[in-house]
């Protein structure tokens, strides 16, 4: 059975020392604005450009990262880095677009800046979806791949796992934003170093496997060994081209999917709706040079992991009871190759990214509930004090729902497309609505709450296409997710065109934002870093399309 060795404990234990210790002291700084829910929610003035950057890196980057992404990476190559490069370009996006607009009009949550251009009808409505995404989805399942890595690494039980992840997760959480955004930037430093040695020592063995010498020299033999492993195209009639269709990433669905994540999602925007706009921008430029990185330490791993497996190492590791290749395993196994001490950074690097995630995911579902459910139908007097503690009860309900659900996942062979494909029913919708929000004074708030209603059935639609087709006895391919969330989002987008214009009341009543184009304004810092970070996508995209 794997375990961890003394030095491993070791280093795991500094870690968590560090991270508990650095929190509490961020936490007693300032306790008084413990019972604050601008401080306890968004820790309002609080968190500098690199907080921001490091926490929107460490809330994202997760289990089904190391776990998910580099299982992917195992399985069809670099092509799974599309969703961590073309981020990079989306944040600049959302940094110059989105970001003013929130700032300007003081939101602090989603569910409040569609109720303020739409209605609480709308606002309500998404805020109970994004809810269940959050916890059935997100949470579930980032502490399900933690738990999996974790068992498989130490040998500890997968409850075990869970409950312990889930408890080290609620004390971050419990002091607020503030405590999540300050021990997220410990908690990166962390996880890429961790990531970088494990990265680091999978091409040593793939280098030694292969004879040669050394991690270049095994970086240069992935692409000789796995050559159909890196590159970003996937035509149509590849394996893999209804995981990750090519057109995708020119005709939109990619970029629907990134617009909407790192633009109109709570559990993302949140870090930055509580600075100025130069820190927020800064922040979050910051957050996409190190998106450019992250496939270096998940997708990297994985694909040393298949060449590996190809050269006949790990054979029963990467099988599964039913004697299939278990691709999700590639970086538990990595792990385990690790010597003493080493083994303890990977295990402290993993944790820092589950820890990171689940505290971050679970501050927005608590951000969302209080604020938005909670104070507008249950108790709209509540004292600041009161919101705070209802925020904490909905921390710990969320993770014990996700402690009891994360076992059934087990079923699944690749989490991280589970994650994509089912998140994805509702993001066209969400983007429709926002975009529209924000830049067509005209939109009506009919038209809004129109397509909240068809663009989970819209999704589902398309995603039982073939069956659907079966019924008039037509044959039809699957139609790759990425696709569908591109249709289902222009479908999204002439539905409410058309229902604003059908909607002459609501057009005079329609709430649009005041756009101010010196908004939208940036520094030459943020033009040179932007451009640097644009060359580097298109030197990528050159070399391994």
């Amino acid at each position: 059975m794997n375990h961890l060795s003394i030095a491993d404990y070791a280093v795991f234990l500094l870690y968590f020392i560090i991270v508990s210790g650095y929190g509490y002291w961020i936490y007693r700084r300032k306790k008084t604005a413990s019972t604050d829910t601008k401080d306890f929610f968004l820790a309002e003035g609080s968190l500098t450009w690199w907080a921001i950057g490091a926490s929107l890196i460490a809330s994202n980057i997760s289990a089904e990262h190391f776990i998910g992404m580099a299982g992917s990476g195992f399985a069809m190559g670099l092509a799974i880095s599309s969703y961590e490069w073309i981020a990079a370009a989306v944040l600049i996006i959302v940094a110059v677009f989105f970001i003013p607009i929130y700032l300007r009009n003081h939101i602090y949550t989603m569910p409040q800046f569609l109720a303020q251009r739409y209605n609480d009808t709308v606002s309500t409505i998404l805020a109970i979806f994004w809810l269940i995404v959050y916890v059935l989805v997100n949470l579930t399942s980032i502490l399900y791949l933690g738990a999996i890595a974790i068992e498989s690494l130490a040998g500890i039980s997968f409850t075990a796992c869970t409950i312990g992840l889930a408890a080290f997760a609620i004390f971050i959480t419990l002091g607020g934003m503030k405590v999540i955004g300050y021990t997220d930037v410990v908690q990166v430093v962390v996880l890429i170093i961790g990531g970088l040695v494990v990265t680091y020592l999978a091409l040593n063995l793939v280098s030694d496997k292969i004879g040669g010498e050394g991690a270049i020299n095994g970086l240069f033999s992935l692409r000789k060994q796995a050559d159909s492993h890196f590159h970003m195209f996937f035509p149509e009639g590849h394996p893999y081209y209804t995981v990750l269709p090519g057109m995708a990433l020119v005709t939109g669905g990619m970029w629907v999917n990134n617009l909407s994540y790192w633009g109109c999602n709570q559990y993302i925007v949140q870090r930055a709706l509580g600075a100025d706009l130069k820190t927020a921008r800064s922040g979050i430029l910051f957050a996409a040079f190190l998106k450019l990185m992250i496939p270096l330490i998940v997708v990297i791993p994985g694909i040393a992991a298949f060449v590996l497996y190809q050269s006949g190492t790990f054979q029963q590791e990467m099988t599964g009871p039913n004697g299939a290749v278990r691709p999700d395993n590639a970086y538990p196994v990595l792990m385990n190759l690790l010597p003493n001490g080493m083994k303890g950074l990977a295990f402290a690097a993993l944790t820092a990214a589950v820890v990171a995630s689940l505290a971050g995911k679970c501050n927005s579902i608590s951000t969302i509930f209080t604020l938005d459910i909670y104070k507008k139908f249950f108790d709209k007097n509540a004292s600041e004090e009161k919101l705070v503690r209802v925020g904490r009860w909905a921390v710990i309900v969320a993770f014990i729902i996700a402690i009891l659900i994360a076992p059934t996942l087990r079923s699944f062979d690749q989490v991280y497309q589970y994650i994509q494909e089912y998140t994805n029913f509702l993001t066209p919708g969400v983007f429709a609505i926002f975009l529209l929000g924000f830049f067509w004074k005209r939109a009506t708030t009919s038209a809004a709450l129109t397509v909240a209603i068809v663009t989970i059935p819209l999704s589902t639609l398309l995603k039982f296409w073939p069956e659907f087709m079966q019924l008039f006895d037509v044959q039809t391919n699957e139609i790759p997710f990425l696709h569908r969330t591109m249709w289902v989002f222009t479908i999204d987008v002439a539905i409410m065109v058309i229902v604003s214009f059908l909607d002459p009341i609501g057009r005079k009543m329609a709430k649009g934002f005041d756009i101010d184009q010196k908004m939208f304004r940036v520094t030459p810092s943020f033009i040179a870093g932007s451009v640097a970070i644009l060359s580097i996508l298109a030197v990528l995209y050159t070399v391994f399309w």
